[in-house]
């Protein structure tokens, strides 16, 4: 037998580390399992031990070095992956974080939206590949099959802690986190018109290999470090990767948010025209929406499906949140841009039911309700001066700071012909 697995393992010990590790653990197991059967025979009082030291002797050689052949392989092989991947998008990976003068900007640009420079054009691509990571995966996996099998029980916490840290190197490091670097720096600054955004679909895609990545962890490592010392490091390495990746997200999306906004900026300034609101012939308005409230809806709508698309669970729930409250400010501020004239602030009621409107896919109660207020405060454009007080202190308006309400009824073109101030001294 052991002239038998010497020259099964010698063969290929230089030469193919991937099959040599095959051969050891499909040697190895069978010899073991040869052990079992053998120990049903009678073979003196203290047969286990016998048959313990035999394999020992046997395999010996192979066993002591076995975690480094199983780390030397599983980098090498991980790092053909992750290279195939990026050659066969014709991509040169940058490098990240390189203290140079480029990384400093581009640090700046992603943590105050000061246009440094324009952003990478990544077009469309997330440099995120599910092939890749089930291939890595894979890989991981079968190292943990192996160390459990052909580790020293003393040693097998230790070295599944190795495998688990070439997984994180490779999969977290140099694939996602670089996929989240690259992502960030293809946002366009906010005030870009527009703007192709990718980061959602990198959001999305990440968060599917987390799921992958916390799987694997659950099944396949914790049984190997589950009772010993290196299960609370385990546990902490994965929390201040996924944590260090979350800090990448938020700020990818919330850099997001602010290129939607700015889209909804630029589509007002082009499509709301300052006679919408203060028509030349106030016999002549047709009473609907305006074409700039049409396209912002439009807009809005389209995004609220590509978060719903990107995102699970609560994270949905928190992004449209973020998004509506900065959509409903963005209106509000708008509104405040204009002076209107009696058939404009009932042009003005149109457009805001129509934002509101709007406001209901987000499904949040919140945003809904902002609007809900938008909508009673663009009463006090069109009601009757002497009614202003009584609307004044309606349902939706009596908790709102005096001063909002006042700043709205200043926009009204009969504001000092009115007399509207005495309503508020």
């Amino acid at each position: 037998l052991q002239s038998y697995v010497k020259d099964q393992l010698e063969e290929h010990r230089k030469s193919d580390a991937e099959q040599y590790l095959k051969n050891l653990y499909d040697l190895y197991t069978r010899t073991t399992n040869l052990s079992s059967k053998l120990m049903e025979f009678n073979l003196g009082t203290d047969k286990q031990t016998f048959l313990s030291k035999l394999i020992k002797s046997i395999f010996i050689s192979y066993l002591e070095n076995y975690i480094e052949v199983e780390i030397g392989y599983l980098k090498s092989r991980s790092a053909m992956i992750l290279q195939r991947y990026y050659d066969s998008k014709n991509h040169q990976k940058r490098s990240i974080g390189t203290g140079g003068i480029q990384d400093l900007k581009e640090r700046i640009r992603q943590c105050t939206n000061l246009p440094l420079g324009p952003s990478i054009d990544t077009h469309g691509e997330t440099f995120l590949s599910q092939e890749v990571v089930v291939n890595l995966l894979q890989e991981t996996k079968q190292a943990f099959e192996r160390c459990h099998r052909l580790s020293d029980p003393s040693d097998l916490p230790k070295n599944a802690f190795r495998i688990f840290s070439m997984l994180v190197e490779f999969l977290c490091t140099e694939h996602i986190d670089y996929a989240l670097e690259t992502g960030l720096a293809g946002i366009p600054s906010s005030d870009s018109k527009n703007a192709n955004l990718y980061f959602l679909d990198v959001v999305h895609q990440a968060n599917t290999i987390f799921h992958l990545f916390d799987k694997q962890f659950n099944d396949h490592l914790m049984p190997l470090i589950s009772s010993s010392p290196k299960l609370s490091e385990c546990l902490q390495k994965k929390k201040d990767i996924i944590e260090q990746m979350e800090v990448k997200l938020d700020m990818g999306i919330d850099r997001t948010l602010n290129c939607m906004i700015g889209q909804m900026k630029h589509i007002l300034a082009a499509e709301q025209k300052k006679t919408d609101f203060k028509p030349e012939d106030e016999n002549n308005v047709l009473i609907q929406y305006t074409n700039a409230c049409v396209k912002v809806c439009g807009y809005v709508r389209k995004q609220v499906e590509k978060v719903r698309n990107s995102m699970d669970g609560k994270n949905v729930d928190t992004v449209l949140m973020e998004l509506g409250v900065r959509f409903h400010r963005l209106i509000y501020e708008h509104l405040q841009q204009y002076s209107y004239s009696c058939m404009g602030g009932m042009l003005a009621i149109c457009d805001v039911a129509e934002y509101r409107k709007c406001a209901k896919d987000f499904k949040i109660a919140l945003v809904l309700q902002l609007f809900d207020t938008l909508h009673a405060l663009c009463n006090l454009l069109v009601v009757a001066p002497d009614n202003l007080k009584q609307v004044c202190s309606g349902e939706q308006l009596a908790n709102l700071d005096k001063n909002i309400l006042h700043s709205f009824v200043q926009l009204r073109v009969d504001y000092r012909s009115a007399r509207l101030a005495r309503h508020f001294s």
